[in-house]
């Protein structure tokens, strides 16, 4: 019995013995494996500090050559278009056939503003083309240029500006010249719309488009929901501003824009924009009550109101097949101040007020893979105008109330992202009894490297 026990007692040790032994050498092992993980690191770590001294030793010194040598032979060689700017060329020409003269186009019952309005030149001509430079300069700047050739021949700067990236919490600063951020369209470059020229609210109230000299900043925010504000202070210079010769801000603009998705094939965007500026002598041409030409000047406050709103449909968001847009904006205008009758002879100044307001609707769909239609309407209402008692309304007879309006369709077929040839036809009323019926042939393509558009 007793040496029943002892041998149980034995193999009892053996038991607990076993795993004592194998729970040792496996610590072992894992204490090896700790000091070469250890080692491996130690030497990284000394060779990425050689690395970095490496730069700081002198051309010619000895010990510093090899290290740099190493550093060479480690890394990737870059391509030589790395730090290259992204160029893009985009052309554009048109063939027009108008039943009106191009040259004595004015919209009725609006001051002209002198700026990009009106058809193009009868017969073929060449459209606004424009070149375009742009890179990131540093980490924390983008950089971008944009020359538009004009039809005429020579060459404009579009826009010409710095951005920052990652300045944080959303916000965005631009400063140079750049399209302002007020309404839908106005941010778009003329080759991204969807008809070949501006609606009638743009011309009559922003001369075509609105470009600033200044800063623009945009706060996005952090939700779900497009959240978008913007502010924007500029020299003025351009209608409806003025150059003012002046330190400081001219023209200001203030704007908000939301937006989402409604399921996988909607999405929307809509904004309300303020533009106010005090502009000084903004001269026009006009005639008297004669006929005999003269030049007139308004001085006073501008405020301009636009709402805008955007509609997108596409089946399950895929918009290469179909896609429908629907888009509109609204204006409303109110300057007041003094107009001046005349300022080479008789220079009569006396008070001046109107309030002024326009829109535009417009759809665009696209029924099969590069074939679109649309339509669009304008409408304008020169609105009330009031002039002091010194001067005669029948002086100014580009104020005698009228609405405008005109009616455009459009077919546009594109083989590619990068050209689009587009057949419209309009019917512009802008004008009192002399209706002008446009016939448009146009073509716009892109070379080089573009961005994408907004939305």
């Amino acid at each position: 019995m007793n040496r029943i026990a002892l041998i149980a007692r034995a193999a009892a040790g053996a038991l607990i013995s076993l795993p004592a032994a194998a729970a040792e050498a496996d610590l072992t092992a894992l204490r090896e494996e700790i000091a070469q993980l250890r080692q491996a690191y130690e030497s990284r770590i000394a060779a990425l500090e050689t690395r970095l001294a490496a730069p700081a030793a002198k051309p010619g010194d000895a010990a510093g050559a090899a290290p740099q040598a190493a550093v060479a032979a480690t890394r990737k060689p870059a391509s030589e278009a790395a730090f290259n700017p992204a160029i893009s060329l985009v052309l554009a020409g048109t063939y027009a056939r108008l039943s009106q003269d191009p040259e004595k186009y004015a919209i009725a019952g609006f001051l002209p503003s002198g700026g990009e309005i009106g058809p193009p030149r009868r017969s073929f001509g060449l459209g606004e083309s424009e070149l375009g430079i742009a890179a990131n300069i540093d980490p924390t700047l983008r950089g971008r240029l944009t020359f538009a050739l004009a039809p005429e021949g020579g060459a404009t700067v579009e826009e010409a500006f710095i951005q920052t990236l990652g300045l944080g919490h959303g916000a965005t600063l631009k400063a140079g010249r750049f399209l302002s951020g007020i309404g839908y369209l106005n941010g778009q470059h003329a080759h991204a719309w969807d008809f070949a020229d501006a609606p009638l609210a743009y011309q009559a109230m922003l001369g075509g488009r609105l470009k600033n000299d200044g800063v623009q900043l945009k706060w996005l925010a952090p939700t779900d929901l497009l959240v978008e504000l913007g502010a924007e202070a500029a020299s003025g210079g351009a209608f409806p501003s003025t150059d003012r010769n002046r330190n400081g801000a001219t023209l200001g603009a203030l704007f908000a824009h939301v937006g989402g998705d409604v399921g996988l094939s909607h999405s929307w965007r809509t904004g309300l924009s303020l533009l106010g500026t005090a502009p000084r002598d903004r001269q026009y041409e006009d005639a008297d009550s004669a006929g005999v030409p003269v030049t007139n000047a308004f001085s006073g406050r501008s405020r301009t109101w636009i709402a805008d709103f955007v509609w997108k449909w596409a089946p399950a968001g895929n918009a290469s097949v179909r896609n429908l847009i629907v888009q509109g904006e609204y204006f409303q205008r109110r300057e007041t101040g003094s107009l001046a009758f005349d300022v080479t002879g008789a220079n009569r100044a006396d008070a001046y007020a109107a309030r002024q307001s326009g829109f535009y609707a417009q759809t665009v769909y696209q029924f099969m893979p590069h074939w679109r239609v649309g339509y669009r309407y304008d409408r304008l209402d020169a609105g009330t105008v009031s002039f002091g008692s010194t001067l005669n309304p029948a002086d100014f007879p580009l104020l005698a109330a009228y609405k405008p309006q005109r009616n455009t369709v459009m077919a546009d077929y594109s083989p590619s992202e990068y050209s689009r040839w587009r057949l419209q036809l309009a019917r512009d009323q802008s004008r009192p009894q002399a209706t002008d019926n446009q016939f448009w042939l146009q073509y716009v393509v892109s070379l080089g490297a573009h961005g994408a558009h907004a939305f």
